[in-house]
């Protein structure tokens, strides 16, 4: 309507200097950032895009992961917040130079969840850690200067690594399925065929044979964590 392409229009103008959690308490406010967010603009990519200004200005590697990862390598999906895969020496040069200076923990104490000045949340993984159920297994969070895509000005998780996690996580968590939907929903949208399973790590090949070969039949897929 006319009067939601206004309310996007001032949202979008004022965006930095709005608070995002009012934002998300107001449906509508809510359904105009999620316009504005599949357009590159509002508060989300705003605030994407002078986090990565600040780690580059500080010499800090990372890349987008989660949400953030799966919009840009083309599974359109709202979020609500910001995951960066950081290395340790990273996560620690980020507390040392950028705390204080638009980035707070977001609770006392808290060391890998942090809010923007916007009070967008902010959350970090960092490199040795496993996806998933935590647990050690032969899929790692790498090291984000070996999986690094440039999409739109914005370092992000490679295609495979991605998959890679988001499969790991899927099989070993009973409360992350969706990130087995995250896997179908990339199979879909990059037409991607079960020989992509070639590049990833043994232990998830299988799995994601299976869900290519649901995805091209068209059928919902089973998944049975007595197998994980």
């Amino acid at each position: 309507t006319r009067r939601l392409k206004r309310f996007s229009l001032t949202l979008n103008n004022r965006a930095m200097a709005a608070d995002f959690q009012t934002v998300l308490s107001s449906p509508d406010a809510t359904y105009s950032e999620g316009l504005l967010f599949f357009r590159g603009k509002g508060m989300l990519n705003s605030a994407l895009q002078k986090i990565a200004a600040d780690l580059e200005r500080e010499g800090i590697d990372y890349v987008a992961i989660e949400a953030i990862a799966l919009n840009r390598h083309g599974y359109r999906r709202f979020t609500e917040d910001i995951d960066l895969l950081l290395t340790r020496e990273g996560l620690e040069k980020f507390r040392e130079k950028l705390i204080g200076r638009g980035y707070q923990p977001a609770f006392e104490g808290a060391r890998k969840k942090y809010r923007t000045s916007e009070n967008i949340p902010l959350e970090i993984t960092t490199t040795g850690e496993f996806p998933g159920d935590g647990k050690p297994k032969s899929v790692v969070f790498p090291d984000p200067a070996d999986v690094v895509v440039i999409i739109d000005e914005v370092k992000t998780i490679n295609l495979e690594k991605l998959i890679e996690l988001k499969l790991a996580s899927g099989m070993t968590a009973a409360d992350r399925l969706k990130d087995l939907a995250d896997v179908q929903e990339l199979i879909k949208v990059k037409r991607l065929d079960a020989a992509f399973a070639e590049n990833l790590d043994a232990s998830v090949r299988a799995r994601f044979v299976e869900l290519a070969e649901a995805v091209a039949a068209g059928k919902p897929v089973f998944v049975d964590f007595t197998a994980a």
